[in-house]
């Protein structure tokens, strides 16, 4: 069931990947960098110690005096030790002061390096995940199909996409298994349930038989029920639907003539506001869909309740919504109810309930033609469903529809 949720991404408070490996390489070129400073700086110390006599000579012997006859050339004079300790400390200062923001420098390009290199290293892991949250919104048939160079990313897409394939494989077969059951116990029914109609309707049944057959025959209905549903589930589930031009809004008013007498049985007031909302899809299983949600919003209501349905077209979906009184609905058990052979709580007057089927039935048929659905439990009780399916790209006209145009009805 597709429940409101947050948008998947990076939990508050946490970096994404990218910035944590930038951040690591960064400060690991950092460190390093510190480290060969200090060295640097010692080596330098170092060389202008060993060579100091050879700028400040040692003033312990003097040199001796030129002789006589030698001619006297100008020279450099020596440096003090005073003048010598100024030097090296002018000089161990600059080299600091240069080394510091010669490293500052680097380390911010190879922070910048760093980003580019892990954004180009990560960029297909980006594309995993977003093929994979459009997998996880219902389209099992899309594949990560990465065309990339032989790593382990690539590796990690191939793999994937066999899991996916399997999955694909197995939900298939256990449709077709449905399916084909539901298909095959359909004959033995028909024959029962005409085996027990026909001395009924003949009244060739004693009296005191006739209640076990007319239990028998109710049981046969439900299990005919039950097929039905399975069959339109396998349906709704397998994915393979023939686009066909359609308006939730003539849809909804089909369902609301079929739950017209069930409606006034049990005493609920629909009201509805039908306004153009075209798609396309398969209109069987979409009036399915909108007989499922008035079946179980009427059913699953109490004695006097009220059911509101609206369809419109709004940010480029076709928009089907309905909501009920009833029983207050737990949120915690929300999920559940649309998971097979569940239902909600039950109310005072709800009378006999479905197969269980019928939101699972909703869901399905939403999830193959790409739709969104979410619901939430009303605070004073009942339920607010909302199915959402892509837009179609005009209105859909249909012999003997009503012109487009806010319909409000009332029974």
């Amino acid at each position: 069931m597709n429940l409101p949720h947050t948008a998947p991404g990076a939990r508050p408070g946490r970096h994404s990947l990218r910035a944590r490996v930038t951040w690591s390489n960064t400060a690991v070129f950092a460190a390093v960098g510190c480290a060969m400073l200090v060295l640097n700086w010692l080596s330098v110390r170092q060389l202008i110690e060993v060579n100091a006599e050879q700028v400040a000579p040692s003033t312990s012997f003097p040199d001796p005096p030129p002789p006589p006859d030698a001619r006297i050339t100008p020279s450099t004079p020596a440096m003090t030790h005073e003048q010598f300790a100024r030097f090296r400390a002018d000089v161990l200062d600059s080299l600091g002061t240069r080394s510091v923001l010669l490293l500052t420098l680097c380390t911010a390009l190879a922070a910048l390096l760093c980003w580019w290199t892990a954004r180009r290293s990560l960029r297909r892991i980006s594309h995993v995940t977003a093929a994979a949250r459009r997998i996880n919104d219902g389209n099992l048939h899309d594949r990560l199909a990465l065309n990339a160079p032989d790593d382990e990313v690539k590796h990690l897409g191939d793999t994937f996409d066999a899991m996916l394939d399997r999955l694909e494989r197995s939900f298939a077969d256990q449709r077709r298994f449905t399916a084909h059951a539901s298909h095959e116990l359909r004959t033995p029914l028909t024959l029962q349930r005409a085996a027990l109609e026909i001395p009924l309707a003949q009244g060739r049944v004693p009296t005191d038989l006739e209640p076990a057959l007319r239990r028998s025959l109710a049981a046969t209905t439900r299990c005919e029920h039950l097929l039905d549903a399975l069959l339109t589930l396998a349906r709704g589930e397998s994915g393979m639907i023939t686009p066909t031009p359609a308006d939730l809004a003539d849809l909804t008013r089909e369902a609301l003539n079929d739950v017209h007498e069930e409606a006034a049985n049990r005493q609920v007031t629909v009201h509805s506001e039908l306004r153009p909302a075209p798609t396309t899809g398969d209109p069987v299983l979409l009036a399915q869909l909108a007989l499922n949600l008035l079946t179980n919003a009427i059913r699953h209501n109490h004695k006097h309740g009220t059911v509101h349905i609206t369809t419109r077209t709004a940010d480029n979906h076709a928009v089907f919504e309905v909501t009920n009184t009833g029983p207050v609905i737990d949120p915690a058990e929300l999920p559940a109810i649309f998971q097979p052979f569940q239902r909600g709580p039950r109310a005072p007057t709800t009378g006999r309930r479905g197969s269980g089927l019928g939101l699972t039935i909703v869901q399905a048929i939403t999830d193959t033609h790409r739709g969104h659905l979410h619901a939430h439990p009303r605070p004073h009780g009942g339920l607010t469903v909302h199915v959402a399916l892509p837009a179609a790209s005009g209105p859909v006209a249909s012999p003997g529809s009503p012109k487009p145009g806010l319909r409000n009805e009332q029974f």
